[in-house]
């Protein structure tokens, strides 16, 4: 019976031991296969978020820039979840809808600017067709008939030729006091930019409109030149490039002042190669390293400018030493280096850009174009620019801010709250690593920085002032390519900050470069260069 007992046992213990196998493997499978289903999710995520992106990428090779939606104009806000929710928005939008009276166009052909200048051609009869076919008698003058055409006069070049008189004393000739009082006297030279240079203002005015406003390369220019007869290398025009920046600090000094005494300071930045000079501290660096050329758009009313300052990397310490001094609304994307540069200053308050979230649900709705989703949070931010367009148009005629903050914060704070808790609702209902998933995070990231623009009358929602105003350098560098040095790419801040300012305050870039190029010679104290800024040199 002992026996039969211990055999019994064994087995009892051996069945035991079997079915606590039994379970560790069967846990180990289970283990195995929500690793397998969750590497398998993983990577399904993994693959659309890539074709998204592929698609993306096409749609940016192949596609329209423009960052329009095909649908009807008309339609309004509409909220698949929510329908009472639409048919209120479209009841409200009805109520607002005006109708604008028809205007037809004029026949014809539009005439020509009057300020353009006139060349009178007169054209008459041969004197023998001024004889009536009837009667035989002498015709008389009734009238004319006018036209206009457009006439091209091909850039031209021509040499000043300077004549200095020198006078002598015949009476004090051979005497040896010249150091005293010389026999011979000379006319001054001409105050000049680049002294002893075949330069004029016109000259360097015209290079640097070419290369800067117009985006023609030197190499180009000396082609230009070439053909018109006048030799000037693009060695030369770089050197006076370099000649004329060093002249003009003093007002490049006066710029940076002013554009950090404004309310508002709007940044951006883009990339730029330079291939080093090995005599600047970028000698260790690649000639195929990117830099960067920052930008910030600020100053009073009346007085904007552009700034434009080169930097050879992106980090967030370049905004924080030019932000050191300015205190006011700083507007930028949702670059994470701005959040550096203004880390622990309690006088600016970053505020951020709702362009480029709209962008971002652009992008999702064009690789996903099942979804409404996307255009969910477009229509919400597209109600936001309704909403600040129409009541700028009001400010424009009243000039009353407060009104103008009081009704825009009454507008704006419901759409708001309903695009916030959409937001909020979306975030748990799509992918991150989609691009839906990253417009909605980015929208919540950046939220308090976006909504922070209905605090100032000088606000805007988006940054994209500060785009608009980086985009010739943009343009220029599609033809340029590089700087040659650093020193090449610091001056072409310079030159671009002139010309860029000088079109934000109304004024022809080549007109401003004229005047300046003519009086600058002549300014030495700080009131001489004040006068020389865009919206004081014409009526100085």
């Amino acid at each position: 019976m002992l026996t039969v007992a211990l055999q019994q046992k064994q087995i009892d213990n051996e069945v035991l031991n079997y079915i606590s196998t039994l379970e560790k493997e069967n846990q180990e499978l289970k283990t195995n296969y929500q690793q397998q289903t969750q590497s398998l999710l993983d990577f399904q995520n993994k693959y659309l978020a890539l074709e998204e992106l592929y698609t993306l990428m096409l749609l940016k090779r192949f596609g329209r820039s423009a960052e329009r939606l095909m649908e009807d104009p008309g339609q309004v806000l509409l909220f698949t979840e929510e329908p009472e929710q639409a048919e209120q928005v479209e009841k409200e939008e009805e109520q607002k809808e005006t109708v604008k009276s028809y205007t037809r166009k004029k026949a014809g052909r539009k005439p020509l600017n009057d300020k353009l200048k006139r060349e009178v051609v007169e054209i008459d009869l041969p004197e023998s067709e001024k004889i009536c076919s009837h009667c035989h008698q002498e015709m008389t003058r009734i009238g004319f008939e006018p036209s206009e055409i457009l006439k091209i006069i091909p850039l031209q070049i021509l040499v000043q030729l300077i004549k200095r008189y020198k006078y002598a004393c015949k009476n004090c000739e051979g005497v040896d006091n010249e150091d005293i009082a010389p026999t011979v006297k000379i006319a001054p030279v001409p105050p000049s930019m680049i002294p002893k240079s075949i330069t004029s203002p016109s000259l360097l005015s015209t290079i640097f409109t070419y290369k800067f406003e117009r985006h023609i390369p030197y190499y180009r220019q000396e082609k230009m030149y070439e053909e018109i007869g006048a030799d000037i290398s693009r060695q030369d025009m770089s050197n006076w490039q370099q000649q004329v920046y060093q002249k003009i600090t003093p007002l490049l000094e006066l710029l940076l002042k002013t554009v950090k005494s404004g309310p508002v300071l709007q940044m951006d930045e883009t990339t730029v190669q330079v291939i080093s000079d090995r005599k600047s501290e970028e000698e260790a660096r690649k000639d195929t390293q990117k830099s960067y050329m920052w930008l910030a758009r600020g100053g009073p009313p009346g007085k904007k400018v552009t700034w434009y300052e080169y930097h050879p990397t992106r980090a967030g310490y370049n905004a924080k030493e030019f932000l050191e001094g300015y205190s006011g609304y700083l507007q930028t994307d949702g670059y994470t280096g701005y959040d550096l540069a203004v880390e622990g200053r309690t006088d600016i308050h970053h505020v951020g850009c709702f362009a480029h979230a709209r962008r971002k649900f652009f992008e999702a709705s064009q690789v996903d174009k099942k979804s409404l989703s996307a255009q969910e949070g477009i229509k919400y931010i597209r109600k936001l620019y309704d909403i600040e367009d129409e009541l700028r148009e009001v400010l424009e005629k009243d000039k009353d801010t407060d009104k103008f903050l009081r009704e825009r914060k009454e507008q704006v704070e419901p759409i708001l709250e309903k695009f916030k808790a959409w937001l909020i609702k979306r975030k748990d209902e799509v992918l991150p690593s989609c691009l839906l998933g990253k417009a909605v995070n980015y929208s919540l990231a950046q939220w308090d920085k976006m909504t922070a623009y209905v605090e100032s009358p000088y606000l805007t929602p988006d940054n994209n002032a500060a785009e608009n105003a980086i985009r010739p350098f943009v343009l220029g560098r599609k033809n340029w390519l590089f700087c040659q040095s650093q020193g090449g790419a610091k001056s072409s801040c310079g030159i671009y900050t002139l010309i860029e300012t000088a079109k934000q305050n109304g004024i022809v870039p080549f007109d401003y470069l004229m005047a300046l190029f003519e009086k600058a010679p002549l300014a030495v104290t700080q009131e001489d260069w004040e006068k020389l800024l865009p919206w004081n040199i014409f009526t100085a």
